[in-house]
């Protein structure tokens, strides 16, 4: 089992990764841990869904995957994974830990340990913006300032009602909402990169 990125790097055959296709997280996040960190990934593609991947793996297949922390601990098989110590998270995209996995690093503190150029870190940001955007709610051009006020109070107020997060809690999700303010935030950023950047991006997404 791979423990560390090191592990990956020393390893003498690169361990496969398994994706749906071009343009997915299980295809995308090798592809930028090789373009930031230097690391060798085989990409083995054309899995019909998660569940043929899941089998993939615990058949030794594929040695990696691709997941967000809401899916890993929410559903099966991965609490079985970690109950029998079947894999090991060795890094989270997030911005901060998520206490689930408070032990492991995030790929911008990864990045400070290895001193990533800033042109490689412009190329993280712009990429992992869909993840941390979420699925947002997106209001037409033009609608007045005030407006866009009350529809952003009213969304936290939702967010932070007790009637909704007990519905939320038996239904084994979880909330954990952005303010329109910060995706707003997040957006310029991703849309306000270089060209370099911009082509760097299309060659980690396969396009």
């Amino acid at each position: 089992m791979y423990k560390t990125l090191e592990d990956i790097r020393k390893a003498s055959d690169p361990p496969k990764c398994s994706a749906t296709g071009t343009g997915t997280s299980g295809y995308f996040i090798p592809k930028l841990l090789e373009e930031v960190f230097g690391l060798r990934f085989k990409l083995v593609m054309g899995y019909k869904g998660g569940g043929e991947q899941d089998l993939a793996l615990e058949r030794g297949k594929v040695q990696c995957r691709a997941l967000s922390i809401p899916t890993f601990y929410a559903r099966e098989p991965f609490g079985t994974w970690r109950k029998n110590n079947l894999v090991r998270v060795l890094l989270q995209t997030g911005q901060k830990r998520d206490p689930r996995a408070a032990d492991v690093p995030t790929i911008y503190e990864l990045m400070n340990e290895y001193k990533t150029p800033e042109s490689t870190r412009k190329l993280v940001t712009v990429i992992l913006a869909s993840g941390d955007l979420g699925r947002p709610f997106i209001a037409p051009p033009g609608v007045p300032p005030d407006r866009v006020k009350i529809l952003r109070e009213a969304f936290m107020k939702t967010m932070n009602d007790p009637a909704f997060l007990d519905e939320v809690k038996k239904k084994k999700l979880e909330a954990d909402p952005s303010s329109g303010e910060e995706l707003d935030t997040i957006a310029k950023e991703a849309m306000a990169q270089p060209r370099e950047v911009v082509e760097r991006m299309k060659k980690v997404l396969g396009e």
